[in-house]
């Protein structure tokens, strides 16, 4: 009877290190839009956006992985009902909003060849 919970909670315990182990190797591969989330940064785009925002979560995920190198900047404070000195020195009125390089402003959900047009980022294959 011993062995057979011996044997039980050992299949638990492989279970989790299997199913942590897979986690961690997909979310350390790189995203297929990585290189291009990093060019919008370095041409100097900006993402201002809030976490409540459900056009904010929709660009994020056009970008899947990738999105973690997006040059977002929240502009929500915790509790959702007020806005952060940063985005509203920048004068941002609604979310999603884009400011470019240019100087150029782009609000609500753009696709991956707007941000590529607005930037000259090539977007992967």
């Amino acid at each position: 009877m011993k062995n057979g919970v011996y044997i039980f909670w050992g299949l638990i315990i492989l279970v989790i290190v299997v199913v942590l182990g897979g986690s961690f190797f997909v979310s350390s591969k790189p995203g297929k839009l990585d290189s291009f989330a990093q060019c919008l940064k370095d041409k100097g785009a900006v993402f201002y956006g809030a976490f409540w925002c459900p056009h904010c979560q929709a660009t994020k995920a056009l970008f899947g992985r990738s999105a973690k190198l997006l040059p977002y900047v929240e502009c929500s404070t915790p509790n959702g009902k007020d806005q952060l000195a940063v985005c509203k020195d920048k004068g941002i009125e609604g979310y999603p909003t884009w400011i470019f390089a240019s100087g150029n402003r782009l609000t609500g959900e753009l696709t991956l060849e707007q941000l590529a047009q607005e930037t000259q980022c090539t977007l992967p294959q």
